[in-house]
């Protein structure tokens, strides 16, 4: 049986979300964290010490998702929290020795080797991909999406939630 275009594009779009799925059960089986955990703690290794503000603006996460994963990294003795020395006011994070130890045993995230392949492209033909996904994100209603540049396999229930709380303060 011979597929329609339209037809080869969805499974071939259903294709991603399952690698995409996999390789984040794949991540939390091996070493506990999810893919946006372990970006985190990796972000956090690369600097001596950063709010949470900060962590939150340069992985383009929510200040509240990062809270939360900073939560449940500090619970793991991942990370700390301390108040800064030079401003009091605010609360600093660190990666820990056990975050560090983890960091070198964790495979890398998958977008670091979709990365790889990627910056291999000729620059058109990076150009052409993004166009095309930025017509599918089009097509697909999915502009008011508010998404992370990491891959990540989300609960549908957490999307909906997220999408009904950027619905209604779009609306307000």
């Amino acid at each position: 049986m011979e597929h329609s275009i339209s037809d080869k594009v969805l499974i071939a779009l259903r294709k991603i979300i399952q690698a995409i799925d996999l390789n984040s059960k794949s991540l939390v089986k091996r070493v506990g964290l999810t893919g946006p955990q372990l970006v985190l703690l990796h972000y956090i290794s690369s600097v001596k010490e950063i709010s949470a503000g900060e962590v939150a603006k340069n992985v383009s996460l929510s200040q509240g998702t990062v809270t939360g994963i900073l939560d449940r990294m500090e619970k793991r003795e991942l990370i700390v929290r301390q108040r800064s020395i030079q401003d009091k006011r605010r609360v600093m994070v660190q990666i820990t020795e056990s975050g560090k130890q983890l960091l070198a045993t964790a495979p890398p995230v998958m977008q670091e080797n979709f990365l790889e392949k990627f910056n291999q492209l000729q620059l058109w033909e990076q150009t052409m991909i993004l166009s095309a996904l930025q017509h599918m994100v089009v097509m697909m209603d999915a502009k008011s999406i508010n998404a992370a540049p990491f891959l990540s396999a989300t609960p549908i229930e957490v999307m909906e939630t997220k999408t009904a709380a950027n619905d209604s303060s779009s609306n307000s």
